[in-house]
């Protein structure tokens, strides 16, 4: 169900108490410690900020992870710190939580008309191209907090909601390798000014076939950084058992050590230490 306001005031209200809805006593707890904690109380929309990204970043890694223990606290936390943006809008008279879950159900409806018998199915782009101003720009209203990676992807998949994309894969592929000649190219003539620039539009280009590949940039980056950092501490752990100083170790020893890491990795095992 929708959450809800209480007539119960905080000064009054038993946390423990059991509740009609589960979400209200995310809302209840928050208004019960603005009530009795001077620190709650003396929180703002803007001093929950740090925290509130925080939690979103903890909760990605767990899902990154696949700790399941470790999501259900997190998006515990995370649901404390929407709770208090909630309370804090009510108590300034902004809006409730009624109105939160009203317009997230509007909005849901005009984006699934499909579902709800409204009409025909859309993409999810050309849904949302409707709902914004027609003066402005299609990329207008995207989060500046956005990483680089996401902003990108997101950026892609406005303007693809008018078309303007590749027919599939093969295409960004196509363009990958056209970039990457570009940054050979740049490479060869340093020093370059426009090595940076062409960098950024390999990245680009390689987040538009992550896309079209049917992936997100920032989670393949993410496995990505996973692996080597396992592959890079089974080196380690190898070059310790083998004596090797890694500071003074040349690039071909641990050119060895990271094929025999690779080795074992696929045939399931752990490099020998003989």
């Amino acid at each position: 169900m929708p959450w809800r306001g209480s007539a119960i005031s905080a000064e009054n209200r038993d946390p423990n108490a059991p509740r009609e809805g589960v979400l209200d006593r995310a809302i209840d707890l928050v208004r019960f410690l603005r009530a009795r904690c001077p620190w709650d109380a003396a929180q703002t929309p803007t001093s929950l900020l740090p925290y509130l990204l925080e939690e979103a970043h903890e909760v990605a890694e767990a899902v990154t992870e696949g700790d399941d223990a470790a999501l259900a606290a997190e998006l515990g936390d995370l649901l404390l710190n929407v709770a208090f943006q909630i309370v804090l809008a009510e108590e300034r008279g902004a809006f409730d939580a009624e109105g939160v879950v009203t317009r997230l159900e509007s909005k849901m409806r005009r984006r699934h008309p499909h579902l709800y018998g409204e009409g025909e199915a859309e993409s999810w782009e050309s849904l949302k191209a409707r709902e914004r101003d027609e003066n402005a720009s299609i990329l207008a209203g995207l989060p500046r907090g956005l990483d680089p990676l996401s902003r990108a992807h997101r950026i892609q998949e406005r303007v693809s909601g008018i078309g303007f994309d590749w027919a599939d894969a093969r295409g960004a592929f196509e363009k990958v390798a056209e970039e990457v000649e570009e940054v050979r190219l740049a490479l060869e003539s340093e020093p370059s000014p426009a090595l940076e620039e062409e960098l950024g539009d390999l990245l680009f280009a390689v987040v538009n076939l992550t896309r079209l590949s049917g992936h997100h940039a920032l989670n393949a980056l993410q496995r990505a950084n996973r692996k080597f950092t396992a592959r890079f501490e089974a080196l380690e752990a190898l070059a310790r058992e083998r004596g090797v100083e890694l500071g003074a170790a040349t690039l071909d020893e641990l050119d060895r050590l990271w094929d025999e890491v690779k080795r074992a990795e696929r045939e399931g095992g752990t490099p020998s230490s003989d």
